[in-house]
């Protein structure tokens, strides 16, 4: 799945643009990285990629055709979003993983055992966490990995990810981030990372990007 921003603009009102100009393209097994101040808009960026925020102007592009001749449901299916601060249903950690194939854009998906979420859970150090709990009580740093569970068990082909480690100690971020790159490196998931944090892995080549005056500026590395 390729995903092309052409000359993006994003406005609120009467302020300044927050994003202009913007040009960005992710390709099939990309793994961006974006940086950039708290406010500069890395944010919004995610969800005009999403489709959750339009853009006031530019041209958003699926596999080469404008992002409108889509479904949103199925642009859904095939991208998922981790948000900074995850929401979760009220219930249990068992409901809110089985949560998303209650949708229209999963439908076909059947939703796992307990063993398999288990054994996810386990390998981002959530051993501790019963498929029973309330997952509303659950910490911040519980939640982020909760919620990346929830949106990797339906299997998109990107993954956007909205500071996604930012309330882990650093056993739990460097689990979590070595995850990110594996599934990257050998399931060829896109992913696109906004994150404040260090991120340095060993074997995935990172196109690394820097929002700054309401544009991308990247390099690979």
């Amino acid at each position: 799945m390729k995903i092309e921003l052409q000359k993006i603009e994003l406005s609120f009102g009467d302020k300044p643009p927050l994003l202009q100009d913007l040009d960005f393209i992710l390709d099939a097994g990309d793994f961006a990285l974006i940086h950039g101040p708290s406010g500069c808009g890395k944010s919004s960026l995610l969800r005009v990629l999403n489709r959750l925020q339009e853009p006031s102007a530019g041209r958003i592009l699926i596999d080469g055709r404008p992002a409108g001749e889509y479904e949103v449901t199925q642009l859904r299916r095939r991208m998922g979003f981790v948000q900074q601060t995850p929401v979760m249903v009220t219930g249990s950690v068992r409901e809110n993983l089985h949560y998303p194939f209650a949708f229209k854009a999963q439908r076909g998906q059947q939703s796992p055992g307990d063993e398999v979420l288990r054994t996810w859970l386990d390998d981002l150090l959530l051993a501790d966490v019963a498929l029973d709990d309330d997952a509303v009580v659950l910490s911040l740093g519980q939640q982020q990995r909760l919620a990346l569970i929830r949106t990797l068990l339906v299997e998109p082909e990107i993954l956007l990810c909205d500071e996604p480690t930012s309330a882990l100690d650093t056993d739990s971020k460097e689990v979590v981030d070595a995850w990110l790159e594996r599934a990257n490196v050998e399931r060829g998931l896109g992913i696109v990372l906004v994150t404040h944090l260090d991120f340095n892995p060993q074997k995935a080549r990172l196109k690394r990007y820097a929002l700054r005056e309401r544009r991308l500026d990247g390099t690979a590395a």
